[in-house]
């Protein structure tokens, strides 16, 4: 907590690292190599990159719930503040699960859903139980202040409200979205100028 090196879920125990740096390689092989090279080579979540001339490296790792349901995708979210005053973001997926391709906009189309609405249930067979990803930021401005984190959504489940309305024999709510995709966030890497 001191190295502000913490990362928080929606609720389930889903695990992620996030390292960037200048000289961090692209795609380790394993976590473990990513986890050597994230702390001897770059910034760990929570921490600073300092003034550099090249375009930093970022890389992320997320593991499930041991009890839980499988990832669909790893995105790294870089955001700044223009010189209007207006704070920008940018969301790139860096992973995903199964053989998704991204579309001519650059996005993953999603995961897909294999909850049965009527019964609140639905099966664990797609998404991954780990993901590795990495992304270098090729729109680099050393000259600007910036922040990049990671989040690694599951795959779609049932929200509490649609368990609760199958166990009552109640309708779904229509003001309220029938499943939610809970999630996990690391804490930032900043970067200063």
């Amino acid at each position: 907590m001191k190295r502000r090196e913490t990362f928080a879920t929606s609720g389930p125990r889903i695990k992620v690292r996030f390292f960037g740096g200048v000289d961090l390689p692209a795609n380790p092989a394993d976590p473990v190599t990513l986890l050597q090279q994230g702390y001897e080579l770059c910034a760990p979540m929570g921490g600073y990159l300092g003034p550099t001339g090249a375009a930093p490296t970022f890389t992320v790792y997320a593991m499930k719930d041991p009890d839980g349901t499988n990832l669909d995708r790893v995105q790294i979210i870089k955001g700044w503040v223009d010189s209007d005053g207006k704070l920008n973001e940018k969301i790139m997926d860096v992973a995903w699960s199964g053989d998704r391709q991204p579309g001519s906009d650059g996005k993953v189309p999603a995961v897909g859903s294999t909850i049965d609405l009527k019964t609140a249930k639905f099966s664990n067979t797609i998404g991954a139980a780990t993901l590795t990803g990495s992304w270098t930021d090729e729109q680099f401005d050393p000259a600007q202040h910036a922040f990049y984190y990671a989040r690694a959504p599951e795959i779609p489940t049932p929200r509490w409200s649609t368990c609760d309305a199958v166990r009552h024999n109640l309708p779904l709510l229509d003001d309220v979205p029938a499943t939610i995709q809970e999630r996990a966030w690391t804490s930032p890497v900043w970067y200063t100028p």
